[in-house]
Order: structure tokens, then C-alpha cells, then sequence
């Protein structure tokens, strides 16, 4: 079993005394209810950055209360940026790219937004000397990209330990501005964090993609939030080119959205145990990648209800399986359709995502290696996997210290009964509320020590 980092869990995580979960599914009737899930982690820590950036006061409704958003809020009033937190709403006063805070040791976590969303933002800054670091894991996943393009721009960041990782040291020196290219296969987070920072270059910034986008739509919600704080980018249609003027960001009151990552989870619990689901505070009109995952569960034989502020899935008593696809727009779905695929008509093949690989974990070898255990059929290839239908056999499976991984397979123990998660308290990722709302449920979850 992989060492879990309880360094990087905050004091917003749950479950870390809990050694593993065991999950048994619902029996008396199938499972029909509403919930509300929580706020988005990519709108929270973009908005997060941004509003502390902002000249004026911020007011951000539906902030994620998860590990991520809290080591950014943390690492923000490390730098002086005065903060009040009520439930899942901030306030929050921005520093017009002066931090109050000159010299700082910050601590991101395994927080992936705020690694690469906070140097560009400190770089901006006119003056200041800070150490960034990271979580174990989050310091193996590379970020020269990133590094070299806002040095590129005018940025004085260097590597403490190895070339190209966290932890690093940021220079507030401000920045230059003019044409920079970075490549978009790694992750799209390397363009958004590019993007958050330029409107506080002395000129104007365009950003070239000389190659693909992995995600577009995150890029997207980055392009969206920074105009709706004050600052507009012309960008061409497939954001192969984006020009970022010189401006400044202005606080804003925004109620940010749901997270259709988490809401995924709970449509596919609707599809695997033929139940129906409703989120209750979530659009189908969202740029959120995963909501296309509406549209694979809807290809399985489910159905899908769209409303104005909510969307209901109605299970099938046989998912369609027998198709090949391409999860790149949507590849932090991969693990949630690996974990629905052996209950398929037939196999299902996931392309396109080689890139996840370099997440929390190596996403496409854990959930090959844990399906194999439960004794399904798996071919595993460099940038995706081939599931193959079969009967779980209840065991003991890893989560390799990674939200997704636990969330996907416990997806499995809600059809088998007696599967059993190992560390669990990694969910508080980016929902440490996951297996509480499983209970709520009807889901059967029995906590270990």
C-alpha cells in the first residue's frame, strides 16, 4: 500500500484516523434521492487567486471547503491577504498584486491549482523574496513548463532542489510582458496560470500553443472568471493564441458553481446500481469538462433529466458497453467509467490520456492494478485502458493516496458487497464529504481503524 502524505491534509480533511472503509450496497430498495454537492475546486481556487490580486474586496459564495482550497487560503494569508471564512463563503481583500507580505515560506499542499496558479501571481508582484513548497507527490509532477514561460515574461523563479519541481523561490520583480509559448499536452493549469498573471505585466502578453490543449474547457473557466473580475482576452477560436492586455483585476461578489467532477461520481452510482439521482444545485449549462460525461451515461442506456438549476439521471438494469473513447476533455472521468465498465455489455476502451499518469498517482496503472485485483480483465497501454465486463470479487484495494482512485473504485462497492478502501481520508482532495453523502445515500459504509 502506498504511504498516504497526511502533511498535505488540512485541517478541513476528515478521515484521517480512519484506516480503510468497508462498503456494502443498499439492499431494501433502489437508490432515489436529491442531494446538493460541494463547490467546484477549479472555480474556488482561480477565484481565489484572482480576488487576492483584485483591487478591492472580494465576496466568494460556494467556495469548496476541501484540502486544496485551504492550503491556497493558507498560503494567501501567509502573504497578508486578509481573509474571513463562514461556511462555504469567503470575503477576502485584495492586494492590487502589492502582497502585504514580503518574504514567506508558503506550503501548497498537493494542491495542483495553486501550484500552478500562485508563482505566476507572486512573480507579478513588485517586490518580495518567497519559498514555495509542495507536497511529496506534488513535487515529483513537473512544472518547467510553466517555470520557463514566466521567466520568459520577465519572472525571477528558481529551483531549490531539482531542475524543473517544486519547492521553489519567486522574486517579486514584476513582469515584462511580450510573446511567450508554452505546450498545452501537459496540462492545461500551465496555460491558466500563465493567463491569471499577465493583465499585471508592464505590456501586453501573448500566449502561443504550438501544439494541443489537453483540457480547453478548464482554460476556459480560467478565460471566463478573469473577465468577469474585470479583464477580457481575445483569444482565437481554439485558443491556439490569446492576447492578454495590460489591466487589473477589480473584486467582485461571486456565487461560483457546483462541482461537476463530484457530481459525476453520484450520476454513476445512479447507472451502476440502476437508481436515480438528482443534484440539486448544478446546470447542465456549465464549462465544466465532466458535465460531458452526461452524454457516455446517456450512450450506457441512462437517462438524463435536464432543469434549470438541476439535473436527474435514471439508471438502466444493463449498461451498453462494446465502444472505444477518446476521455481527453474529460480525463478526470477516466477512473469513474474504468469503475463502471465491468458491469458493461461489453468492453470499453479509454484513449487520450497519458497525461494522467503524472496526477496524484500514475491514475492509468492504479486503477488497472486494482481492477485486476477485484478480478476483472484489464489491458492497460500507454495512454489509456481496455476494461472488460466481469464479476467483481470483493477484496481490499488500494487508493494509492489519490481522491479519485478511492472515489472511482468505491463506486464498485456500492454493486459488490465487501469491498474495502484502504486510506480514505485522501478524498478530503477535493470532497471530504464523499462517503458521508454515499450514507445519506443508503449506501452502507463502515469506517476502520
Amino acid at each position: 500500500m502506498s504511504t498516504p502524505d497526511l502533511q498535505a491534509r488540512s485541517p478541513w480533511s476528515h478521515l484521517n484516523d480512519i484506516e480503510s472503509v468497508k462498503i456494502a450496497p443498499k439492499t431494501d430498495h433502489p437508490i432515489n434521492g436529491s442531494i446538493r454537492i460541494p463547490g467546484s475546486k477549479s472555480f474556488t481556487n482561480r477565484a481565489l487567486i484572482m480576488a487576492a490580486l483584485a483591487k478591492g474586496h472580494s465576496k466568494l459564495s460556494g467556495i469548496l471547503r476541501s484540502d486544496d482550497s485551504y492550503w491556497c487560503i493558507d498560503a494567501l494569508n501567509k502573504l497578508g491577504i486578509e481573509t474571513e471564512i463562514e461556511g462555504d463563503i469567503v470575503t477576502i481583500q485584495g492586494c492590487y498584486a502589492n502582497w502585504p507580505n514580503l518574504q514567506a515560506d508558503l506550503y501548497i499542499g498537493a494542491a495542483g491549482t495553486t501550484a500552478r496558479f500562485l508563482p505566476g501571481a507572486l512573480a507579478a508582484g513588485k517586490k518580495g523574496d518567497w519559498v514555495v513548497q509542495a507536497s511529496k507527490r506534488m513535487s515529483e509532477r513537473p512544472v518547467e513548463p510553466l517555470i520557463k514561460a514566466l521567466i520568459d515574461l520577465g519572472a525571477k523563479i528558481d529551483y531549490l532542489e531539482k531542475e524543473g519541481f517544486f519547492p521553489i523561490q519567486v522574486k517579486g520583480s514584476g513582469l515584462a510582458g511580450g510573446a511567450v509559448s508554452i505546450s498545452g499536452k501537459l496540462s492545461s493549469q500551465f496555460i491558466s496560470g500563465l493567463l491569471l498573471a499577465s493583465p499585471y505585466a508592464e505590456k501586453e502578453v501573448t500566449i502561443t500553443i504550438p501544439d494541443s490543449i489537453v483540457q480547453h474547457e478548464y482554460v476556459r473557466i480560467t478565460l471566463g472568471l478573469m473577465e468577469k473580475f474585470g479583464v477580457k482576452v481575445d483569444c482565437s477560436e481554439d485558443l491556439s493564441q490569446m492576447v492578454v492586455p495590460q489591466g487589473e483585476y477589480v473584486g467582485q461578489d461571486l456565487s461560483l458553481e457546483a462541482d461537476a467532477s463530484t457530481a459525476s461520481y453520484f450520476f454513476a452510482l445512479a447507472a451502476v446500481t440502476n437508481g436515480q439521482i438528482r443534484i440539486t444545485n448544478l446546470s447542465a449549462n456549465t464549462n465544466q469538462p465532466d458535465i460531458h460525461m452526461l452524454e457516455v451515461y446517456k450512450k450506457m442506456g441512462c437517462r438524463v433529466v435536464k432543469g434549470e438549476d438541476y439535473i436527474e439521471l435514471i439508471g438502466t438494469d444493463r449498461l451498453i458497453g462494446g465502444f472505444d473513447i477518446s476521455m481527453k476533455e474529460m480525463s478526470d472521468q477516466t477512473l469513474t467509467l474504468a469503475a463502471l465498465a465491468p458491469f458493461a455489455s461489453g468492453p470499453i476502451t479509454m484513449r487520450d490520456v497519458e497525461h494522467i499518469r503524472h496526477h496524484e498517482s500514475d491514475r492509468i496503472s492504479a486503477i488497472c492494478t486494482e481492477l485486476g485485483k477485484l478480478g476483472i480483465k484489464v489491458e492497460e497501454f500507454q495512454d489509456g485502458l481496455t476494461v472488460y465486463p466481469g464479476t467483481p470479487q470483493a477484496t481490499t484495494l488500494n487508493s494509492y493516496d489519490d481522491h479519485r482512485v478511492a472515489m472511482s473504485l468505491a463506486l464498485i462497492g456500492t454493486k459488490v458487497p465487501g469491498v474495502v478502501i484502504q486510506d480514505p481520508g485522501c478524498i478530503s482532495k477535493t470532497c471530504p464529504t464523499y462517503f458521508e453523502l454515499l450514507q445519506g445515500l443508503g449506501i452502507s459504509i463502515e469506517y476502520l481503524t
